[in-house]
């Protein structure tokens, strides 16, 4: 977790451990449209909110269960 223009925010290794996924997956679902593109801060890292999070953790179980209504 860091702090960023005064907000909490999770970086991508906090995210994928989070939600047991590998940032390589994390990236090309993003690449490919699949997610919300994250905020970077300045050094161009991704940046997740809780909320992101959650949502992810949404996209995952939908894909685990074969509803691909939520992907692009």
């Amino acid at each position: 977790m860091i702090r960023y223009n005064g907000k909490l925010y999770f970086t991508a290794k906090d995210v994928c451990s989070r939600l047991e996924i590998s940032k390589k997956t994390l990236y090309n679902w993003e690449k490919n449209g699949l997610i919300q593109p994250a905020i970077r801060d300045w050094r161009n890292w991704r940046l997740f909110t809780e909320e992101d999070i959650i949502n992810l953790a949404r996209f995952i179980e939908a894909k685990k269960s074969g509803d691909h209504s939520l992907e692009r």
